[in-house]
């Protein structure tokens, strides 16, 4: 078969009279490590912009195999029907928006959906779950999950549920250690999400799918929805010592090609 298409959600720098380019113009971007992440794994990315001129997000969609959402600014917390509790913490809910419809869509239309970060946090307040809208404030048990001056560089470990499907992609043990680049988190679990790892030291979820009957096999799944907290697009050759992310792109990605054998 041709290569897979996916449709990336796009980050957004919304118009700022400030910005010394494209001043007052909304900026839709792709983060080029996840380009080439999902690149050198043989699928090839598509950034999908916001629709306009009476197209459609079902139009855009149908023109790719699976969805990625990818990392960014904060979900609002208006999204999961919650107030900030300090306004820096308003998100962005012109794109949670956009990105709820696009994952919602996919899941109609069985196109699998993979959440980095941001993104597993959009999936699960797409299918009614909540965050915390900042782990360290609202649950001080919680160690440091983000720290600006090492960003990607701060790792932590996290346990694996053994009977998840990570465990079976990655060969892993019961731990295994991932970078942490958030603030926020899941808080109650989305309908139909299971969590399938956590932080050890303070239980924050990491990783999760999407599995209403509990214990479908992954290739099974319809439709394919999962998520990781951490980053595994940022990883080099070199970080041995982090769980390899490229068994769980490897995973969604022979969910797309078994939709496309299928079409």
């Amino acid at each position: 078969m041709s290569r897979p298409r996916i449709g990336v959600a796009p980050c957004f720098f919304h118009a700022d009279p400030q910005r010394p380019i494209f001043k007052g113009k909304t900026l839709l971007y792709l983060e080029e490590s996840l380009s080439h992440w999902l690149q050198r794994a043989g699928a090839l990315p598509y950034m999908l912009p916001t629709p306009a001129g009476g197209v459609s997000a079902d139009e855009l969609l149908a023109g790719v195999d699976g969805l990625v959402l990818q990392g960014g600014s904060d979900v609002c917390p208006g999204s999961y029907g919650e107030e900030p509790l300090r306004p820096e913490w308003c998100g962005d809910a012109v794109r949670d928006r956009y990105e709820i419809g696009l994952v919602r869509a996919c899941m109609a239309a069985d196109k699998p959906v993979l959440g980095v970060c941001r993104g597993m946090q959009v999936l699960n307040v797409a299918l009614g779950g909540t965050l915390w809208q900042d782990l360290v404030t609202q649950n001080p048990a919680c160690r440091t999950h983000r720290d600006w001056e090492v960003y990607d560089g701060l790792n932590h470990d996290v346990r694996i549920d053994p009977g998840s499907w990570l465990r079976a992609w990655t060969g892993a043990g019961e731990t295994a250690r991932v970078n942490s680049v958030h603030h926020q988190g899941v808080r109650a679990l989305g309908e139909g999400l299971v969590a399938e790892a956590v932080s050890m030291e303070d239980g924050i979820v990491e990783a999760v799918r999407y599995d209403p009957g509990g214990g479908a096999e992954p290739d099974a799944a319809a439709p394919f929805a999962y998520g990781v907290q951490w980053h595994p697009e940022f990883q080099r050759e070199a970080d041995g010592a982090l769980l390899d992310g490229r068994p769980v792109l490897a995973a969604f990605l022979r969910a797309v090609d078994a939709r496309r054998a299928r079409a």
